[in-house]
């Protein structure tokens, strides 16, 4: 094994690289999550995916999470994002139209939702660390039904066992 001068190994450890096109595609419901990093080659500290809303789909009913922090990078369109009015269920006391180079980094215990009501479609660079959030995603979209809105019920089991705690049921939606 090659070493510094000062004696110390050089590691070897590989890099991974994804092509845009690779990464494992799961549909989330209305939504397509294509997992860029499941935690599988950095130890579980940090799992990327990239999330695709459709125009006009809501997201998950707002919810908090115990273990693990969130970063949202808009890459394309709009997102909304929605802070819950915790004593009013499916109201928000804060909305923020994040666009298109926009950033929103989502603590442990920060009531939170997003939602696509735009006419176009919204992309998201998605971090979480650790990474076992990762497989929540991949537990929903065996749970729910392709093309179609994600029941709560259905968010409601996945996230239980993602040491995730529910707001409200109110996914939030697009006026009609």
């Amino acid at each position: 094994m090659p070493t510094l001068p000062n004696g110390i190994p050089i590691p070897e450890v590989p890099i991974n690289f994804v092509p845009a096109k690779a990464g494992e595609v799961i549909k989330l419901g209305q939504l397509t999550c294509r997992i860029m990093e499941d935690g599988s080659n950095t130890d579980n500290r940090i799992g990327v995916a990239e999330l695709i809303l459709p125009p006009k789909t809501p997201g998950p009913p707002p919810h908090w999470h115990e273990m693990h922090d969130e970063t949202f990078f808009v890459t394309k369109g709009s997102i909304r994002f929605h802070v819950p009015d915790t004593s009013n269920p499916g109201q928000d006391k804060k909305i923020v139209d994040a666009k298109t180079g926009d950033y929103m980094v989502v603590p442990i215990r920060a009531p939170h939702t997003f939602s696509n009501p735009f006419d176009e479609e919204g992309r998201i660079f998605f971090t979480t660390t650790p990474a076992f959030y990762i497989n929540y995603f991949k537990l929903l979209s065996q749970l729910g039904e392709e093309g179609k809105p994600m029941p709560a019920e259905v968010n409601m089991t996945a996230m239980a066992l993602y040491a995730t705690t529910l707001v409200d049921k109110q996914p939030r939606k697009a006026p009609e």
